[in-house]
């Protein structure tokens, strides 16, 4: 078991979803039920599932929410692409978002190598 809050890609992860609350906050009302959700949901998966993993019992199941959370980072890429090409964000704003995510794939990928 792991002290998750204690673990640096825990901490980014947390970082970045308070990133996406605060950029989303402004989306028009047409996307109060659809991307607003889903990119919100996405980014509160990754430190989710990285705080779960740790509270496993076994290395295999925290490499299996690692691996989860990896996933959900992907999917997260893709919103925030969509959210720069609505221009819903700027650019300045994505390429914050872009840089912070893929630290995160980084850390989360030495994180898994570090466990096998």
């Amino acid at each position: 078991m792991h002290k998750f809050k204690e673990l640096k890609v825990w901490q980014k992860a947390m970082d970045l979803t308070e990133e996406i609350y605060a950029c989303t906050s402004n989306l028009p009302d047409i996307e109060r039920f659809t991307l607003l959700v889903q990119v919100r949901r996405c980014a509160v998966s990754v430190p989710s599932n990285i705080a779960e993993g740790a509270g496993r019992n076994s290395k295999g199941e925290f490499i299996q929410f690692l691996g989860i959370a990896n996933g959900s980072v992907y999917e997260l890429q893709t919103q925030i692409e969509l959210l720069k090409r609505l221009k819903y964000i700027d650019i300045v704003t994505y390429d914050r978002l872009d840089v912070a995510s893929e630290e995160i794939q980084k850390m989360i990928y030495k994180l898994i190598q570090s466990l096998k």
